[in-house]
């Protein structure tokens, strides 16, 4: 269940859609030292059950992954109706003219490609989980 925004010492829950063994430790890692509660799959498929049975508070979504696209997994996350609202954020190497285009197209609220900034990267989740640091 998504965590109430008023509530500032609820801890935030964020999905991490990620196929790549490293990145996803990396992404688990940083984001729980900064006191989110982290789950994950390798899998889009995956990513729309956890979804409708966690209600993440945001959604870091990979693009390319083993069975459907980032980009598809968006699309079904937002067109249901318990998991519309959830924020998504697209985490991908993919960064060639055009890519962000598309991908803010398939129904991701951001796009951040990787190699990132970890400040940056912070302040991103930051935002679209409605977190404030002190």
């Amino acid at each position: 269940m998504a965590s109430d925004p008023s509530n500032p010492s609820v801890q935030k829950m964020v999905l991490v859609v990620e196929d790549n063994d490293l990145n996803l430790k990396l992404l688990n890692d940083l984001l729980e030292y900064h006191g989110y509660k982290v789950i994950s799959t390798r899998f889009g498929e995956a990513a729309l059950e956890l979804a409708r049975q966690h209600k993440p508070d945001v959604i870091l979504m990979d693009i390319q992954l083993p069975d459907i696209s980032g980009m598809e997994a968006t699309r079904r996350i937002k067109a249901d109706q318990e998991t519309r609202t959830i924020p998504i954020i697209a985490v991908t190497a993919f960064a060639m003219p055009g890519d962000e285009t598309s991908i803010l197209g398939s129904g991701c609220d951001a796009y951040l490609s990787k190699p990132f900034n970890i400040a940056e990267f912070l302040k991103l989740v930051d935002r679209w989980t409605g977190r404030n640091r002190p």
